[in-house]
């Protein structure tokens, strides 16, 4: 057993208690206890102590919507003559061009910067949205072997799209069973999958039809883009759908567990297709605002009772800045100062807990005895108290990634006083350096 002891916990439980002078025993791959400091010494004196001198101890963070694939492009010159001019441009002249690129050596290593890195910054578990039309077969074996190797969780997923033609669609179908028929056969609580698609607008009926008809047989949800930008309303609009939630809705898209990503441009009635299906919508704030596309309703999105939970996009993989960037935007986009207190806060601690809560089994995002011993210390010494009513304040303004201390999942320590103990840090980024340049002038 392992005692964390002399610490401010944060629970984030029902009663979002606030434990001073307080410590958490971890038991196995579970918290066994939590409580006053030297009450949990005296009644465990067996347990291992480690001293967290009056750090923060929280649930681990979870990232319900990431793209790893995009760590090489930090930097990199798009080698075009005009920047891209909108949303479709993007996609075209940037990440379709990265993603018909990327060969195996790079899906690792970008998996395993990208992970690790978040993994430095508190970030425990995470759902990603892979796409490498360079190297579609085994690839989410390549990204799952780096998940492996740093200890966390992850929820991984290839992204079947028509874009580049039939022959690479039935590859990208291929991948995803593949590669979900292997882990159902482990089933393990700390890899899952799904099937993953690209947006509407670039998938034809026939593609719809199949993938459904997968799911159906794997008993699987879906993880996809849905109107981010301008583009999939009006292929929709083509199609003769008013949305492309609607347009997925004819084929059985909308499912429970199914993340739709984004959801910009939603159309009246399709909040409630998404909430009525017992879906989920995911906020990715600084990607809608660094490409452009507008804000998600996220109001309206949560005064119908949709879950909504908050994911970065590949955009940064430390969840404390998209916080911050999720508040700013609510507010900004309503011009009103009153939001975001309730609103973010539930995202990201509640509805992301719950999501990957029914993804893994075990109990995530929370403090309590039971549930996982999924949990990160960061170094921050406030000026001011913390209580069960400001905890989200502290958070908000006071923490980011790099503060993390401690990483610790399923009981077993991956990163001790910032120091990482499961992989070599300086060779990775080393290594990762060395394929990014190599990615570079294949690109």
């Amino acid at each position: 057993m392992l005692l964390l002891t002399n610490g401010t916990v944060i629970t984030h439980d029902q009663d979002n208690r606030v434990i001073k002078n307080g410590a958490v025993l971890i038991d196995g791959e579970e918290i066994k206890a939590l409580g006053e400091a030297e009450l949990l010494k005296s009644k465990y004196p067996e347990a291992e102590i480690k001293d967290v001198k009056g750090k923060i101890i929280m649930p681990g963070m979870i990232n319900t919507h990431m793209h790893i694939y995009s760590t090489f492009a930090r930097g990199m010159d798009l080698k075009t003559e005009q920047p891209p001019r909108h949303f479709l441009e993007i996609l075209e002249k940037m990440w379709w061009r990265v993603d018909s690129t990327l060969k195996a050596d790079d899906v690792y290593y970008s998996a395993l910067y990208a992970f690790l890195t978040g993994l430095k910054q508190g970030v425990t578990t995470v759902f990603d949205h892979h796409a490498s039309y360079g190297q579609v077969r085994y690839s989410l074996d390549l990204i799952a072997k780096a998940v492996e190797e740093l200890g966390i969780r992850a929820d991984l997923c290839y992204e079947i799209s028509d874009r580049n033609g039939p022959e690479q669609s039935q590859d990208s179908i291929t991948e995803s069973e593949s590669f979900l028929r292997k882990i159902r056969e482990k089933d393990m609580d700390h890899l899952n999958g799904r099937i993953g698609l690209h947006a509407s607008f670039t998938l034809e009926d026939e593609t719809l039809e199949q993938v459904s008809d997968l799911a159906d047989e794997l008993d699987s949800s879906f993880h996809i883009h849905v109107a981010e930008g301008r583009t999939d309303l009006e292929d929709s609009r083509l199609r003769g759908y008013n949305g492309a939630v609607k347009r997925l809705d004819q084929y059985n898209i909308w499912r429970p567990g199914t993340m739709a990503i984004h959801g910009v441009h939603l159309q009246e009635g399709e909040l409630e297709i998404l909430r009525d299906n017992d879906c989920y919508l995911i906020n990715n704030p600084e990607s809608n605002m660094g490409n452009a596309v507008g804000a998600a309703p996220l109001k309206e999105a949560l005064a119908k009772g949709l879950k909504v939970g908050l994911g970065t996009d590949g955009y940064t993989t430390d969840m404390f800045e998209s916080i911050k960037f999720a508040n700013l935007m609510l507010k900004h986009q309503n011009r009103d100062p009153r939001l975001g207190w309730t609103e973010i806060p539930q995202m990201v601690f509640k509805t992301n807990a719950q999501l990957a809560t029914e993804t893994f089994g075990p109990q995530l995002g929370v403090l309590k005895e039971g549930a996982a011993a999924d949990i990160i210390v960061v170094d921050y010494k406030p000026p001011t108290a913390i209580n069960s009513d400001n905890t989200y304040a502290h958070i908000l303004f006071g923490i980011n990634g790099g503060m993390v201390d401690t990483t610790i999942v399923k009981g077993r320590i991956l990163m001790e006083n910032r120091e990482v103990q499961v992989v070599d840090d300086e060779k990775i980024t080393y290594e990762t350096g060395e394929q990014a340049d190599d990615f570079w002038r294949r690109f």
